[in-house]
């Protein structure tokens, strides 16, 4: 049986067909899928080329049936008309049939296009409606967060323009939104404001911070003052710059004015209302926090006379009656000259002059003091006569401590009341050291070395050619449990009278020895000499020289490293006993210096004959070159002709109270070899001297 020719034409179009889909978008179809779509279309198009009468809807639809299946590749339509016009067309339909098809795709094509941008403009709506009904809400919020805030809130622009204030800021101002807004936000300055608020502003809206946050005062617009707690942030655009500040304030006026109440109670006298003594002591702190080199300070300490006797006469409420006016009468004499008068307790007062003039000035003071108190304060129905005794402080403040100049004060005014009551007496060291030996020294030191209340501290001495760490003096302190840390010369000449300065020599002889030897193992030959002084009582005494030796075999220095310190009187003449112990010493590999040259007699033939090595130019010449009382040319001559002498002697010369660069350099000109003093150091715990030893650099 024969094959019929139609058949055999549809046949090879369906396989035509299927390779040209499968060449397209095809290739990503589900094969099943693709079968059943090519002979869908494919049977479309054939009953177009052979039905009668021609129906263009069946290419129509096969053209439509490619864009639904996402067949929209132009070169796809192109191939596919191509291959339909490559078919047998007996009656002449091809171009017919070709054109419906092409119509069919196109139009599906159109209708997809259109759907898709109804659905795009739609989603569009859908998703602008949904934004804006987003932004409301989040603008509702805002605008109810922002007015009903508890807190005060203002926005501003960068260049510091008011923009919006909230009704509880305008509450914190006690204002209207039109005398906030469009105002500057420098214009809300106060003299109270923290130091840097407007700085780290500054910054805030350059951008170089994101917030700050400040306790701050304002004025309000009745004029009173309002304090609060100032948070400022930062806003910036899409692109990170600075747009908004947004401003919180809390209202702490109630909070501060609390804490100010507190703050005054606890610094201030209940009594008289004066500063107490915690805040005096803080005032005068302050002023050996940073000092300047000649920054000079004044302290008139003030104890009424026969105050007991009110008390004990009239009663306590008299007696309180009586501080309080006096206070009132001290404070108005003495604070318009700019001094602090404070409490300390009881019947006693205290005047504090910062940057004092001079003695002269605290002198004056302490005058005040007592013309104030001069007429009778009328108590009730008494007229109470009411008298004082001052003692008068008047000091550089390199020279002393807080502490040290308290007690000075306070021992000074004992000597005033001592000396008759109602006066003035100024401070004098050799007094004041005899009165802390009297009351405290005596009673205190014999037990004080067994209860470890005496440390050294170190003072380095270095070498003026090269600035190096030559040497350190061990200086002993003692921490008196009343007295706080006292200086050698507040004790040491009661410790040589009552004998106690040998136990206590020999403790600082051992602990010297021993700091040294440890330094020595740490740091070689960078380890400094250790020079410690001797009292005259123990270089007079026969058993040092054992001492001496069974310290250094102890703790293993070498006794090259050891320099002892002995002042002019510790050797009398050329047969004294005592010069025989200093050359034993010597023996030993002990160097010996004449510590304070030119403060005692000065015997220059002993000075020949004595088996030192070195001698210490005493603190005041160079004290005295800075005294405009006194010839500074001559000052520096004499100077110059100890350290020629000592030379000449074979002697190496270290100045004392060196205490600016232009002296050491002065000194270094004129072939001094050392040099201590406060430009290259105060004593310091021993920590601190290993700290220089390993960093090495030099002080010039």
């Amino acid at each position: 049986m024969t094959a019929d020719p139609a058949d055999a034409v549809a046949a090879r179009f369906h396989e035509s067909w299927a390779g040209l889909l499968a060449a397209g978008h095809g290739a990503a179809v589900h094969p099943g899928i693709l079968r059943r779509l090519v002979s869908r279309t494919a049977a479309l198009l054939h009953r177009a080329q052979r039905d009668q009468p021609f129906e263009a809807s069946y290419a129509e639809q096969a053209g439509a049936l490619l864009v639904d299946a996402h067949f929209t590749d132009p070169s796809v339509l192109a191939r596919a008309v191509g291959l339909l016009h490559e078919q047998p067309d007996s009656d002449g339909r091809g171009p017919a049939l070709c054109g419906a098809f092409a119509a069919g795709w196109a139009g599906a094509l159109r209708e997809r296009t259109l759907r898709e941008q109804e659905a795009i403009r739609t989603a569009a709506d859908a998703a602008r409606l949904d934004a804006e009904k987003a932004l409301r809400a989040s603008e509702a919020r805002f605008r109810a967060l922002f007015e009903s805030a508890a807190i005060g809130i203002g926005i501003g622009d960068t260049d510091g323009n008011i923009l919006a204030v909230n009704k509880a800021l305008q509450d914190i101002f006690g204002a209207r939104p039109e005398d906030l807004q469009g105002h500057k936000v420098n214009e809300l300055v106060h003299p109270e404001d923290t130091p840097g608020v407007w700085e780290a502003y500054e910054e805030l809206i350059s951008g170089k911070r994101e917030y700050l946050q400040f306790d701050k005062p304002y004025y309000r617009r009745d004029g009173e003052v309002v304090w609060t707690q100032l948070t400022v942030s930062l806003i910036r655009d899409d692109d990170g710059s600075p747009q908004y500040q947004v401003a919180m304030l809390e209202d702490i006026t109630d909070r501060y004015r609390r804490q100010e109440r507190l703050r005054h109670q606890a610094t201030h006298d209940s009594l008289t209302g004066l500063p107490n003594r915690a805040a005096f002591f803080e005032r005068l702190e302050k002023i050996f926090e940073d000092p300047e080199p000649e920054a000079r300070f004044g302290l008139c300490y003030v104890d009424l006379d026969g105050f007991k006797v009110v008390n004990d006469s009239l009663g306590h409420e008299t007696g309180d009656q009586l501080l309080a006016a006096v206070a009132d009468r001290l404070k108005a004499a003495l604070t318009p000259l700019g001094h602090l008068v404070a409490r300390l307790g009881g019947d006693e007062f205290v005047v504090l002059l910062e940057n004092c003039r001079g003695e002269q000035e605290a002198v004056a003071a302490a005058k005040t003091v007592l013309n104030a108190l001069d007429g009778p304060v009328l108590i009730g129905d008494h007229k109470l006569a009411v008298g004082a005794s001052v003692g008068v402080l008047e000091r550089r403040v390199a020279t002393t401590s807080p502490g040290a100049a308290v007690r000075a004060a306070d021992l000074t005014l004992y000597r005033a009341k001592e000396a008759g009551r109602g006066r003035w007496t100024l401070f004098d060291p050799k007094e004041t050291a005899r009165a802390v030996s009297r009351y405290a020294v005596s009673v205190r030191m014999p037990a004080a070395l067994d209860r470890g209340e005496f440390f050294i501290d170190y003072q380095p001495l270095h070498a003026l050619a090269d600035g190096s760490l030559a040497a350190v003096e061990a200086l002993v302190r003692w921490r008196h449990p009343q007295l706080g840390v006292l200086g050698p010369d507040e004790f040491v000449a009661t410790a040589e009278e009552t004998g106690l300065i040998m136990p206590l020599g020999r403790w600082v002889l051992e602990q010297a020895c021993g700091q040294a030897a440890d330094w020595v193992r740490r740091f070689g030959d960078a380890a400094p000499q250790m020079n410690v002084n001797l009292a005259v009582r123990q270089a007079r005494n026969a058993g040092l020289v054992g001492d001496v030796g069974r310290i250094l075999q102890t703790t293993g220095l070498d006794p090259r490293r050891l320099q002892l310190e002995i002042t002019e009187s510790t050797v009398v003449g050329p047969e004294d006993e005592a010069l025989k112990t200093l050359h034993k010493l010597v023996g030993m590999g002990v160097s010996l210096a004449i510590d304070d040259f030119g403060t005692g007699w000065s015997n220059l033939a002993y000075l020949r004959d004595l088996p030192v090595s070195g001698l210490k130019i005493a603190g005041s010449f160079v004290g005295d070159l800075h005294d405009p009382r006194k010839d500074e040319h001559t000052g520096w001559r004499i100077v110059s002709g100890l350290v020629s002498l000592a030379h000449t002697l074979g002697l190496t010369v270290t100045a004392e109270g060196v205490e600016t660069g232009g002296d050491a350099a002065r000194l270094r000109e004129i072939g001094c070899d050392w040099a201590q003093g406060w430009h290259f150091g105060r004593p310091v715990r021993p920590g601190e001297i290993a700290r220089r030893i390993a960093e090495g650099g030099p002080v010039m």
